[in-house]
């Protein structure tokens, strides 16, 4: 199990995996021109993000999403996780767990990071539990969003 910052080669995977998260999780359709930019969009310009992938034998089998927020704070950067995705058939392998960990580390390793933030939609209690299980808890905000 390899986790690599994905290339402008895995663009149609990461596509395919964001068709089927929305699908997925929320039941949505997404444009696909509008989908298939905004992926090139942040493998063109990683001041958007990072999107990672998971390989297990040259198969992609997994992806994530970073973008930044930035903390007066703590003078620096959050990584926010988003856009999660991992193949049916590899889920409970601990797929996910590597993808964390490997952020984990390039967080302790930096003094420019300071942390890890995602959300998860309140009903998936799945997703809630294998975050508490790599040790993330629930902060005291909510978040709020206005979508255009």
């Amino acid at each position: 199990m390899k986790v690599r910052k994905a290339t402008m080669n895995d663009h149609p995977k990461l596509v395919e995996f964001q068709i089927a998260m929305a699908s997925e999780t929320e039941g949505a359709v997404l444009h696909l021109e509008t989908l298939e930019a905004g992926v090139k969009a942040v493998l063109e310009d990683p001041g958007k993000g990072n999107y990672y992938v998971t390989e297990i034998n040259d198969e992609v089998v997994a992806s994530l999403l970073t973008t930044f927020e930035w903390s007066d704070w703590r003078n620096g950067t959050i990584l926010w996780i988003q856009s999660v995705y991992v193949l049916p058939m590899y889920r409970r392998r601990g797929v996910y767990r590597r993808m964390y960990a490997h952020l984990k580390t390039m967080v302790l390793c930096s003094e420019k990071l300071a942390g890890i933030r995602l959300y998860a939609d309140k009903k998936n209690e799945t997703a809630h539990k294998t975050y508490e299980n790599l040790g993330m808890n629930q902060d005291h905000y909510i978040t709020f969003e206005w979508l255009k």
